[in-house]
């Protein structure tokens, strides 16, 4: 590394341990390169302004947050709860089955994990710990790690970051997270089942038969949200960012006109929030923008490439290296620091090795998620945390045994591409 890049890390990392937002350290770190190197400093805003205005897929970003937010101020969440109660909460621990399937569902709206839980969370943490019938900890722990299938199932904002750095194609990788985030539902659902047998957790009383339909009607624009916004991508009437607008939509007129569920002081609050979270992630983009021109000057995901190379990895080996690495990042960094800034310097090495561009991403994105409900900073666990009000270490014990099950899942997908690849290649993917 050149004193100059040197320079830059320091700023970086002093910067945020100082407490200023990744993406403000980023660009601060960016410029003391540019400086030090004696260049034209009036690069870092060109390479900001040209990757925030001229990438029309960032404007999906801001339009699926604004989605989940009408969502969840709307009861679209709690008629899709009612309906989900309908289907699996007969069986011995139903209500904890419920959760599983209502994020399954939800997963297909909103393309936010934090959007999963803030949305449901609160209504089904209530629900489970009613009169005792599970643990406050347990609950919590389940909520956050069946939030972790939102991005995974499209629609998907990490999934249009990657695209963002990588240039594969939004519409093949979010079919090919269908497959692999039931895989994780079903990972899920199996703990759940044992440990129903084993706590003895509780049978809820069956939704009588004569009330399914009435249930079914109420929930249906609800479960029609997915057919829509996928329906409008793959059947060529828009783009995913313009479905992206389509979802928005959708919801806006669904919880406005045919619920009538919502009013102008809620959506003002999901429209600010929409704005606040939007700027949030649009800094992290912008300081994320400028970094990858110094690392790219520097010519480190080449000398990364040629490094790996000579290990005389083979493609399993490099994905393996490559969970494993992200596993212990997605510890300490927040998953889309991982997805703009370490992603970018792989993606070379894996298209040396001929690894495919949307099984990669799948895998990547499986793994940042992970990271959500992965100790000591896992951001899930403390959005539950606050939401539950139980000790972290609680949390963290209960939330171990789904995080084990999910890792297992993400081995199998690892090993076996046609997993991911299995639902493009029936659209016509060619990769």
């Amino acid at each position: 590394m050149s004193i100059a890049f040197q320079c830059a890390l320091g700023m970086i990392l002093a910067l945020s341990l100082f407490g200023l937002p990744i993406g403000h350290a980023m660009i601060a770190g960016s410029i003391l390169y540019l400086l030090v190197a004696g260049q034209d400093l009036s690069i870092a805003a060109e390479q900001l302004l040209n990757g925030m205005y001229t990438n029309y897929v960032i404007l999906a970003v801001p339009l699926f947050i604004l989605a989940a937010e009408l969502m969840n101020i709307g009861s679209m969440t709690e008629r899709l709860l009612k309906f989900c109660d309908a289907l699996v909460g007969r069986f011995r621990g139903g209500l904890a089955q419920v959760n599983i399937v209502q994020s399954v569902i939800f997963a297909g709206m909103s393309g936010s994990a934090i959007a999963d839980a803030a949305g449901t969370g609160r209504m089904m943490q209530a629900m489970m710990t009613k009169d005792g019938n599970y643990p406050p900890a347990f609950a919590a722990a389940l909520t956050a790690a069946s939030s972790v299938i939102g991005p995974i199932i499209p629609p998907s904002i990490p999934m249009v970051l990657y695209a963002l750095v990588s240039d594969a194609s939004i519409g093949f990788l979010f079919l090919g997270g269908v497959v692999p985030g039931l895989l994780l539902g079903l990972a899920q659902m199996g703990i759940v089942a044992g440990a129903a047998r084993r706590r003895n957790f509780p049978v809820e009383a069956p939704v009588p038969v004569r009330e399914l339909p009435g249930i079914t009607w109420r929930a249906l624009p609800v479960i029609m949200m997915p057919v829509v916004l996928l329906g409008g991508i793959y059947g060529g009437a828009t783009t995913p960012t313009e479905a992206a607008a389509v979802a928005a939509a959708y919801a806006l007129a669904i919880s406005v006109v045919f619920y009538r569920s919502v009013s102008f002081p809620d959506l003002y609050r999901s429209l600010a929030y929409s704005a606040r979270t939007t700027a949030t992630i649009g800094m992290l983009i912008a300081g994320a923008l400028v970094f990858n021109y110094v690392v790219t000057i520097e010519n480190i995901p080449n000398a990364l490439r040629v490094v790996l190379t000579s290990w005389d990895l083979s493609p399993l080996g490099f994905l393996i290296l490559v969970n494993v690495l992200l596993l212990i990042l997605g510890c300490l960094l927040e998953g889309t620091t991982i997805l703009l800034i370490i992603v970018p310097v792989l993606i070379p090495t894996a298209k040396a090795l001929g690894i495919d561009m949307v099984h990669f991403g799948v895998v990547v994105v499986i793994n940042i998620m992970l990271g959500l409900i992965t100790p000591p900073y896992g951001l899930l666990l403390f959005v539950m945390k606050q939401i539950a009000e139980v000790p972290l270490r609680d949390l963290v014990r209960e939330t171990l045994p789904f995080l084990w099950a999910m890792i297992g899942a993400l081995a199998i997908i690892t090993y076996f591409p046609s997993i991911v690849l299995w639902l493009p290649r029936l659209m016509g993917y060619q990769g």
